[in-house]
């Protein structure tokens, strides 16, 4: 008998893994407004809670550095009053639907959203017209949300972690490209920014050229197309194909360096490591998102089971690809106490060189992809996140059955694709290495590792506003 036979008696049979349920993404139906709007309807039968998403695929990325984080900022001040109403108005009228109406930006789109129950749909939506339509950005509202962004600014400087990203994307991106700063905007421009600028910014680009509506719920009995016309139906987009600038992505590194952002006396370190990475259209997506979760995606990652489980360097270890419109970064990070700072970074390295060098095994293989493909179905079982995974095919021009194929694709990547993923995209000859840590503690060891050029930066807090 075992020495663990007593304590499966007690416990019982370990679970085991299951075999993934069958999935089928809900159907996306497309139809125009007569000024030519896209609308994208999903129907989900028992599900009265509806929401719809205007998608404007125009976000950080796109505004000038000059006005660095406007986009954010005018995304936000949307909800804060039309030339109608207030913003004390606004939200009175949306509280007596039961509906909550949302917008935001990020790097690749403004998104402005209402959600609600089907039989109020229709006043729900007069509110979302009305607020892309007549945005009043009052000066008062926009010079709140703008000191409470330098307010976030300000605090971040005592995060080690925020300190840590912006240093990183900063380290890797050349300084032309907006990826080299935060969406959100640097203090440095955040501070000119006001109403004018909020809403010229808005106005030079929200004409809905490239507009989309995004519906889920229960639809049955709603007649869309009569409640929609009298709202957007005038909305048209471009006569003709628009020049769309195409923001540079540029990495900024042609080998790798090492860059210590001093924090006295810290007693851990936050470790960021990687290199400019891919954009979502990458047309090895599939294997490229098993190679992630076997490196550092899932709790049994290589990257978790080498810096926490083996060594106790950390709470936890991940790295992945974030996947924008244009190259985002990729990055793998960890944080760890300050006497393990050197060891742990060599065998973050170790692991991303040997993700390129070994190919999966058949546990690890097998562990990824039921997880992907286990998990994906998760995300759907309210319409928000139905409608915002359909808002992303628009967003990055994806085809209308991309959800549907998922998980066979995931299903059938193999271990020689996931090798070849890794050693297409993983670059080692041009890494950014990023501590924010107490330099005078690791700063020689780290250095003593070989990894790059070693740079300390004393006065982090002057260069994270360059």
């Amino acid at each position: 008998m075992s020495a663990l036979d007593p304590l499966e008696a007690v416990l019982g049979t370990r679970p085991v893994p299951g075999t993934p349920r069958p999935f089928t993404f809900p159907d996306v139906e497309r139809g125009r407004l007569s000024g030519g709007l896209p609308v994208l309807f999903v129907n989900l039968p028992g599900r009265p809670l509806v929401t719809a998403t205007l998608t404007l695929p125009m976000g950080a990325v796109d505004e000038p550095a000059a006005i660095g984080g406007a986009t954010v900022l005018a995304a936000r001040s949307l909800t804060e009053g039309t030339r109608r109403r207030d913003a004390l108005a606004l939200v009175e009228a949306a509280e007596r639907l039961g509906a909550s109406l949302r917008a935001e930006a990020g790097w690749d789109a403004t998104l402005v959203g209402v959600e609600v129950p089907a039989e109020r749909l229709a006043p729900a939506l007069e509110l979302l017209a009305e607020v892309v339509r007549e945005p009043a950005f009052p000066p008062r509202e926009v010079e709140r949300l703008r000191d409470q962004r330098l307010n976030d600014l300000l605090q971040a400087k005592a995060d080690p972690a925020r300190r840590a990203d912006e240093e990183y994307i900063a380290t890797i991106y050349d300084p032309t490209s907006p990826y080299s700063r935060p969406a959100g905007g640097r203090r440095d421009t955040v501070a000119g920014i006001d109403a004018g600028v909020v809403g010229s910014s808005w106005g030079s680009w929200a004409g809905f050229e490239r507009a989309a509506l995004v519906i889920g719920g229960d639809l049955a009995g709603i007649d869309l197309p009569a409640i929609l016309e009298p709202l957007l139906g005038d909305l048209a987009p471009a006569r003709e194909e628009l020049a769309r600038p195409v923001p540079t992505d540029a990495g900024r590194l042609d080998r790798p360096i090492v860059r210590v952002v001093h924090r006295a006396g810290s007693v851990q370190s936050e470790l960021r490591v990687g290199h400019r990475g891919l954009p979502r259209r990458t047309p090895d997506f599939h294997a490229v998102a098993v190679m992630s979760a076997i490196l550092g995606g899932l709790f049994n990652s290589r990257l978790n089971m080498k810096l926490r489980e083996e060594k106790g360097y950390t709470y936890g270890a991940s790295a992945g690809f974030d996947l924008r419109r244009q190259a985002g970064p990729f990055t793998a990070r960890a944080a760890v106490n300050t006497d393990a700072t050197a060891p742990a970074l060599a065998d973050l390295v170790a692991e991303l060189r040997r993700m390129r060098d070994v190919a999966p095994s058949d546990a690890e293989l097998r562990a990824a992809r039921d997880y992907l493909v286990g998990v994906f179905p998760l995300r759907f079982e309210t319409p928000g996140p139905v409608v915002a995974a359909v808002t992303g095919l628009v967003t990055h021009e994806l085809p209308d059955d991309e959800l549907e194929r998922y998980r066979p694709s995931i299903e059938a990547v193999t271990a020689d694709a996931v090798l070849t993923a890794a050693r297409a995209h993983l670059d080692l000859d041009r890494l950014g290495i990023v501590l924010v840590a107490d330099a005078d503690a690791v700063a020689a060891d780290v250095e003593a590792l070989g990894l790059g050029e070693l740079e300390v930066i004393r006065d982090a807090d002057v260069r994270s506003e360059e």
